[in-house]
């Protein structure tokens, strides 16, 4: 997320007084268009139609009416900064729907309070920056088959006041962490020849620029550009990779960036066609929709949450 800078049909009578005056149009979009001239001819074509219940029309029948909690139960998902604000929505709604959920996050604390509401939350408190660490945590717990990539911090500063222990700290907690994240889990799927779905949660700073905010902006733009890279890499082997850039959701970490105040807040939401912050459920469904099989011809997407402020 961003927490600065940013979140009946006609009746038949109808129907067949409008059948003359409906023209049909192709729906191949990757039609080319005939370098030969077509001349006029006495005798009428009739386009050929095809029935009105298709085996694709069964397919999308049994997908709309697609119970969340056939394709979640028995599936173990995995998500990272689970302890608080989004993530911890995440891993609340991912249990919520039959998943076992590795919650994972560096305060213990935050973990065991969420394991005591949700018995299928499993709490693994490490610390993501560290490459060895979380593989060493998670392997017990393979084969996942959906991971969240939601760790993150945020840290503000002018370009010409950075430091280096701050650029080092935030890349290896929001962009070094998702490579050693998924690199684990994408591998254990491939040996095993199972499928899987990965989302990570960037921002819409990873498509503007910012005052103070290079480093963030820099590790969510990265993020992305991993996300399009490793969908392509492990699409071959039915594993999709796909993000979200949610605009200011105020979370602790939103609030604690200066979000609640007006002043501050009033020239992005006047950018925001929507005219407001994203709610945390806001960001957490179209997660739940992105590692569903609801969206299984989707990889590489990174999909804006931000209220219509990239329109702008």
């Amino acid at each position: 997320m961003f927490p600065s800078l940013i979140q009946s049909a006609n009746d038949s009578q109808h129907r067949s007084n409008s059948q003359a005056n409906h023209h049909p149009v192709s729906t191949n979009l990757f039609v080319k268009s005939s370098s030969k001239t077509v001349t006029s001819s006495k005798r009428e074509l009739t386009p050929t139609v095809t029935s009105s219940k298709t085996v694709t029309d069964e397919h999308l029948d049994s997908h709309s009416n697609l119970d969340e909690r056939n394709f979640f139960e028995n599936k173990t998902a995995c998500v990272t900064g689970a302890g608080r604000g989004i993530g911890r929505a995440i891993a609340v709604r991912l249990a919520q729907l039959g998943c076992r959920v590795i919650a994972i996050g560096r305060t213990e604390d935050y973990l065991i309070d969420l394991a005591k509401e949700h018995q299928n939350i499993v709490p693994v408190a490490v610390d993501v920056k560290n490459w060895t660490a979380t593989k060493t945590a998670i392997k017990p717990y393979l084969p996942i088959q959906l991971l969240v990539n939601n760790a993150g911090i945020l840290m503000l500063n002018d370009f010409l006041n950075i430091k280096r222990e701050d650029f080092d700290e935030s890349f290896q907690t929001n962009v070094r962490s998702v490579i050693s994240m998924t690199q684990e889990i994408t591998k254990d799927l491939i040996s095993r020849s199972m499928p899987g779905s990965v989302v990570n949660v960037s921002s819409i700073a990873s498509e503007i620029a910012a005052k103070k905010f290079m480093i963030y902006s820099g590790t969510k733009a990265c993020m992305d550009a991993f996300t399009r890279n490793m969908a392509g890499e492990l699409g071959p082997y039915q594993i999709r990779v796909n993000s979200v850039q949610p605009t200011v959701v105020l979370t602790d970490m939103g609030k604690a960036a200066g979000w609640e105040n007006q002043q501050q807040s009033a020239p992005l939401l006047a950018k925001t066609p929507l005219g407001r912050f994203a709610e945390i459920h806001e960001v957490v469904e179209p997660i739940i929709f992105l590692l569903s099989d609801k969206s299984s011809m989707i990889t590489g997407a990174c999909l804006p949450i931000d209220g219509g402020y990239l329109v702008t």
